[in-house]
């Protein structure tokens, strides 16, 4: 009998049997080392055969050894690798020598088994992309009334658009730029994207007239709005969940801090060099770590790292029925009809995910809202500069840093207790949600009443810290916690967030200064802490019920 090539089918049990029962023990090394497996065999030769599977040794066909070889080893990569949330996904598609997958639990091609460098360039770059494309949306604040002048404007509800037009492109932006990140990879987006927000913001820089700098700022935050959707995905890619707090810590800072030290840096450019040089500022920055991201960014999605691999298999191997995982087994035209309302069908189908992005949309709401009104309540009441302004954005900036700190400390001790008895959940990532829901509030009291009174400037100051740490510690539990419960599809659920929060940090400011001439400082700023007051018990019941909630509305087909 001559035994299969190296380049024949792989038989099943059936075809060996047909074949012959090995006679001697040469014949069945023979067979050992050219065939995979053999069902007429002896358990001792099928155990053998394993062994020599996981350790590299069977040489059978070179795509068997891109497989997983045993549904012990299927088990053990289901629990280690990227692309596999789902608790008790069947692995008997792990036997399948057709089934492409990582090469054990050191494969230099799966993100979690990166070269630290690797994960901490591709991090720092994204959350520096994180940081400054927030920061355009507010960097001009105490600009405006320079930029009304020169337009010959006096409408203060178009002076306040003009800023918020550019968060309502992040509203548009996740719509399709997660979707895509989900079917290509998350390079091809972060480059496409880079290049339309450089142009967009070099176009603001320059803008005739009102109407066409509106138009451009919606269209850069369109763009903009790419590493935010998609960095908490790529993070997700390339960290394990006991990893995840602190780096999604550094990655939360951007949309945050962004905003705020925006108008401090925009403060003191206004005044040396106009406000058009705060677009040519971030437009250099941008395209500074654009440039970067291109040589030295590496794909990190599972799916299309996976598919990448099967393609360059296929064409070594000739075997066309290599297929990789993860693969949906959709038309690129199913696929992208799935991915398109994926975030839709999260926001609608998923009541945690709808109940955490209307929470998050009034918290990241306020925070623009109080963006359109620190220039004219520090102007008017204390009668500070332009410039001087824009170093109150200080007191939110250090409120963040804080609640960062103690977010990432709480919540990694946090998991880790859990992984090591082997029962992590998404909801530790919770823990620290009602506290912040309590002091939030707060914030806007100390700030409303000490304004209104001309108490002394460090006193509202004081309260923007307040409102900065229990901002940033919403933000980052209920960030971390949809990357959590979301991994593969963490981009759609981040999605799904932005589209309510970035219409609301839109909308919001354009009647906070019509609500604080008609209620006052003091009332004004009570009525939004009555309102965050009433939705404390959300946090509460969510740290409660929340995994129920989870695991019974789980979505299918996503």
């Amino acid at each position: 009998m001559e035994p299969p090539t190296s380049r024949d089918k792989i038989p099943d049990s059936g075809d060996l049997s047909r074949h012959s029962t090995p006679s001697s023990d040469d014949e069945t090394l023979q067979l050992e080392t050219k065939v995979s497996r053999s069902s007429e065999d002896t358990k001792q030769r099928r155990t053998q055969d394993d062994t020599d599977l996981e350790k590299g040794g069977n040489q059978g066909t070179a795509s068997q050894s891109k497989t997983i070889p045993s549904n012990e080893s299927g088990k053990d990569n289901q629990e280690k690798q990227p692309g596999t949330h789902k608790d008790g996904e069947d692995n008997s598609a792990t036997n399948d020598p057709n089934i492409v997958w990582w090469d054990g639990d050191a494969d230099p091609e799966n993100p979690y088994h990166w070269p630290k460098w690797r994960k901490l360039s591709n991090c720092g770059l994204i959350s520096m992309l994180t940081l400054i494309e927030p920061l355009a949306s507010s960097i001009f604040a105490p600009g405006i009334p320079e930029l009304m002048r020169d337009f010959e404007s006096g409408n203060t509800e178009l002076a306040a658009f003009v800023m918020s037009v550019y968060v309502l492109g992040f509203a548009f932006g996740p719509m399709i730029l997660a979707p895509l990140s989900e079917m290509w990879g998350r390079i091809p987006v972060y480059h496409v994207c880079n290049v339309f927000f450089l142009a967009f913001t070099i176009a603001c820089a320059v803008a005739p007239d009102l109407n066409s700098l509106i138009v451009f700022r919606f269209l850069a935050g369109t763009f903009g709005a790419a590493p935010m959707t998609n960095g908490g995905g790529s993070i997700a890619d390339m960290f394990p969940a006991e990893e995840r707090a602190g780096v999604m810590a550094v990655f939360s800072v951007g949309p945050l801090i962004g905003p705020i030290i925006g108008p401090v840096i925009g403060g003191f450019l206004t005044e040396a060099k106009g406000w058009r040089w705060d677009f040519w500022v971030i437009a250099m920055v941008s395209g500074a770590i654009s440039v970067a991201m291109v040589f030295t960014m590496k794909e990190s999605y599972a799916p299309v790292i996976l598919e990448r691999k099967t393609r360059r298999l296929r064409q070594e191997t000739g075997n066309d029925r290599l297929r990789s995982k993860l693969d949906s087994g959709l038309t690129n035209k199913e696929l992208f009809k799935r991915c398109i309302v994926r975030p839709a069908k999260l926001l609608v189908f998923s009541p945690i995910c709808t109940i955490f992005a209307v929470y998050l949309a009034l918290v990241y709401g306020y925070l623009y809202l109080l963006f359109t009104s620190v220039p004219y309540v520090f102007e008017d009441t204390y009668e500070f500069s332009t410039k001087t302004v824009g170093l109150v954005y200080l007191g939110l900036g250090i409120g963040s840093f804080v609640g960062m700190g103690w977010f990432a400390v709480d919540s990694n001790n946090e998991v880790k207790k859990q992984m090591a008895i082997d029962n992590f959940k998404p909801e530790a990532r919770l823990k620290l949600l009602p506290i912040a829901a309590i002091i939030f509030p707060c914030g806007f009291f100390v700030y409303g009443w000490t304004a209104d009174s001309k108490t002394h400037w460090i006193a509202p100051i004081f309260g923007l810290a307040i409102i900065g740490i229990g901002n940033l510690l919403c933000f980052m539990a209920i960030c971390v916690y949809l990357v959590d419960a979301y991994e593969m599809y963490a981009a759609s659920a981040l999605a799904a967030n932005t589209i309510m929060r970035s219409v609301a940090g839109a909308t919001l400011p354009l009647c906070g200064l019509r609500m604080y001439d008609a209620l006052g400082l003091g009332w004004g700023n009570s009525m939004l802490g009555f309102i965050a007051v009433a939705l404390i018990p959300i946090p509460f019941l969510i740290l409660r019920y929340g995994e129920k909630l989870r695991k019974k509305y789980e979505i299918e087909n996503l």
